[in-house]
């Protein structure tokens, strides 16, 4: 995949309004401030949970209470204060090593377990890299969800430094200024550490006018699989016209052919996008595109109400097409297509909404109960042994009934996969033994059958 520009939140929060989107790029670094009260209320309450034995059922049960206490903590920190979206972006919590260790990794697993995909550990002051790999350690983390954030100079100590600390962290990130440009270019080019590497870039190191072009240049240099790029406090325009550097385009008339979604990758239609049309996509929030009919941003909505919520900007393998990730919104209906339809292409999920009176799925929306029964009976016989076309069919009706409950309820495909997201970057995991009270109340209902 193509290397893009993300931001890494030094002085302003992500709520801020020159920053509230910019995080759609689909990744985000935040620093906490130390003085933060609801930063510090999580690390209390991980330090809390360190400090009680797991020597009896107890304690064990007390450190959980307080477990989930704090990773409610940090998703409300998170979603609530800092205005991200974790199931959708991939966000990098720089914590202070001193806090993970005191809280014996607690606090690094907190945050993962609230959303976040990255634990970054800054290293500081003389004995900053034995501190950070002491906190590294007791926290017990897969290399790969683990940032070293490095002050030393590329040089060759830091090649050095980064060969014995590769089988203990997935990313090194280093910084880049006018003056390490050309050295750290050349090492990007010929890295071939099994580390990643991330490279810091900010206007207050390198001139403003060449920013685009040195990020163009590290992206090449990064190809697919090397690192990736931070730009620290960015603006709208800096960071849109940043990541469109990274593109590229061979139409005529320079604009990127963009396909729009929903979260569960449902195609809502085909549109265009020009170098404007992203910086002003990341300054608003919604879906903005280029018209070729009317020469001009297209702010979908704007005229018909129909606005889109902006989740993630992507772009395709070879660089040359984008993804927009939406919501689809509006008063009356929620339409993307002209013809007043969600998609520009059949909706199966519109097809339960209007089921048609004195047909079986009206009569599921009707009755609850036969409903509920119905998944019952349904999830029941697809526990079962059978051959392919067995399975299948059962799970036919399982999707199908699933789909009748979840419509009614208000919920959407989408909702589902935000939450499966959310889920996929915990680090820490329930037993998943089956409840004896939910299997005894299905089998009084398939009793009753």
């Amino acid at each position: 995949m193509v290397c893009l520009p993300y931001p890494t939140f030094l002085k302003s929060p992500t709520s801020s309004p020159d920053a509230l989107s910019l995080s759609a790029v689909g990744r985000a670094r935040i620093h906490p401030q130390a003085d933060d009260k609801s930063y510090q209320q999580i690390v209390s309450k991980c330090i809390q949970q360190s400090q009680v034995p797991e020597d009896t059922k107890e304690n064990k049960q007390t450190r959980k209470k307080y477990m989930k206490q704090g990773v409610q903590l940090a998703s409300d920190f998170l979603s609530l204060q800092l205005n991200l979206d974790v199931s959708i972006v991939d966000v990098e919590i720089v914590l202070s090593a001193t806090d993970m260790v005191e809280s014996d990794g607690c606090l690094a697993c907190c945050f993962l377990d609230a959303g976040c995909q990255y634990i970054v550990v800054q290293v500081q002051g003389e004995e900053g890299l034995t501190r950070a790999l002491e906190a590294i350690e007791v926290s017990r983390l897969p290399r790969e969800r683990i940032v070293l954030d490095y002050q030393l100079p590329p040089d060759q100590e830091f090649v050095q430094q980064v060969t014995d600390v590769s089988s203990q962290v997935g990313t090194i990130c280093v910084k880049m200024s006018d003056g390490s440009c050309t050295d750290l270019l050349q090492k990007i080019a010929t890295w071939e550490q099994k580390t990643k590497l991330a490279v810091e870039i900010s206007n207050d190191t390198v001139q403003s006018t060449k920013l685009n072009e040195l990020v163009s240049r590290v992206s090449k240099a990064m190809g697919e699989d090397k690192g990736s790029i931070a730009l620290v406090d960015p603006t709208a325009e800096q960071l849109g016209l940043a990541f469109a550097a990274c593109m590229k385009t061979d139409r005529n008339d320079g604009l990127y052919t963009t396909v729009v979604c929903t979260r569960s990758n449902e195609a809502l239609g085909l549109v265009y996008s020009s170098k404007e049309s992203i910086v002003a996509a990341l300054q608003c929030g919604r879906g903005v595109y280029y018209s070729r009919s009317r020469n001009g941003l297209w702010r979908k909505g704007d005229t018909s109400g129909h606005y889109q919520t902006l989740h993630r900007i992507d772009v395709d393998c070879d660089g040359d097409a984008l993804r927009f990730t939406v919501t689809q919104n509006g008063d009356d209906i929620k339409a993307f297509c002209h013809l007043n339809t969600l998609t520009c292409w059949e909706n199966h999920v519109q097809r339960l909404v209007n089921a048609p009176a004195g047909s079986y799925t009206k009569r599921l929306f009707e009755d609850e109960t036969l409903l509920r029964d119905k998944l019952v009976e349904e999830a029941q016989e697809l526990s079962e042994p059978g051959s392919k076309q067995d399975v299948a069919g059962e799970l036919a009706d399982v999707l199908y009934f699933a789909m009748v409950r979840a419509t009614k309820a208000g919920v959407s495909i989408d909702d589902a996969v935000m939450e499966l997201d959310r889920r996929a970057k915990k680090v820490t995991r329930r037993q998943g033994d089956s409840k004896a009270f939910r299997i005894k109340a299905g089998e009084e209902i398939l009793g009753k059958k």
